[in-house]
């Protein structure tokens, strides 16, 4: 197909994901739209590979009329509840049809016009008037690791990167004692933009469960597009924005999930080992680590394997 044709399709289908995430199921279109997707489509032999051209128009009238049976059909706008229940049992197992896998420029340019729409985001008036920049993610859209955190602080905000902080430091430690380099996984948090503080306060405070599920349909998007092989949830809150669990992170920790599909491995955030320096904490969030290694095939060296172990 044409460049211009794979760019045109390419922005239907983000607009059209981007209204799903949003809750609309149905669209409605025009009786002249209708008419004019049901006429035979010309195509430019030019601008289709010799081999395909003469199939192309004859596959056209066959898709055509059925799509426009289904947007036909009465127009009809359901939005899910709040809340992060209503959210993690509506949208953390995507449909088949919302698999569809982007490879090369397609992806790129899908990943762009997410980060576009991620950094012009209003949803949270409150929180679009406090934040100094959106924290939108950082690492490789081809990352067979992700990672996923609750939401940015005070160095986030102020650099446009998540975990860049002290827990952010130890995180890239972690990282890099698995073989991996930070420019190899992905990071991104649930929230994108920092929560609010009040005046002459400081600190971090915890999202607000409407807080991310008004923002988790970003990384949902970001997931579906990066397609990583394993997802960690660092702490309880990325656990309680992903899953809804409340049963406690120290319960949840080590053991295996699954959301949108994929292997998700819930452990603590790395803020925690900085308050708890035992030896024992450390040796929990790296044996979660070695499980991670092991779902991704990785190589275990000896020395990795034992790690924070007494002699």
């Amino acid at each position: 197909m044409s460049g211009a044709y794979d760019q045109l399709l390419e922005a239907t289908i983000q607009h059209l994901e981007s209204l799903k995430s949003r809750g609309v199921r149905q669209v409605a279109v025009s009786a002249e739209t209708l008419r004019a997707l049901t006429q035979p489509v010309k195509f430019s032999v030019a601008s289709f590979p010799a081999p395909r051209a003469a199939a192309a128009p004859a596959i056209v009238p066959q898709i055509v009329p059925a799509f426009a049976k289904k947007f036909s059909e009465p127009a009809e706008v359901r939005r899910e509840p709040a809340g992060v229940e209503a959210a993690v049992n509506s949208r953390s197992q995507p449909r088949e049809e919302e698999k569809a896998v982007l490879e090369g420029p397609a992806k790129a340019a899908a990943f762009a016009a997410l980060r576009e729409r991620a950094l012009a985001c209003v949803k949270c008036a409150h929180l679009a008037s406090s934040r100094k920049t959106v924290v939108f993610g950082v690492g490789s859209p081809e990352a067979e690791l992700m990672f996923v955190g609750e939401a940015p602080g005070a160095d986030e905000d102020e650099q446009g990167e998540p975990f860049v902080g002290r827990a952010g430091e130890l995180l890239t430690k972690i990282i890099q004692a698995t073989g991996l380099q930070r420019s190899e996984v992905y990071i991104a948090n649930i929230l994108k933009c920092r929560p609010n503080m009040p005046e002459q306060s400081s600190g971090n405070r915890k999202p607000t469960p409407e807080e991310m599920a008004t923002c988790i349909p970003y990384l949902h998007e970001q997931i579906d597009l990066i397609r990583p092989k394993v997802l960690v949830a660092l702490g309880a809150t990325a656990v309680e924005g992903l899953l809804g669990k409340t049963l406690g992170i120290t319960k949840l920790r080590g053991n295996w999930r699954i959301y949108r599909g994929i292997p998700l491995m819930p452990t603590y955030h790395p803020a925690y080992l900085l308050r708890n320096q035992a030896v024992s904490e450390k040796r929990k969030v790296w044996e979660d680590m070695l499980a991670v290694m092991e779902k991704l095939g990785m190589t275990i060296s000896p020395k990795q394997r034992n790690f924070f172990l007494k002699s």
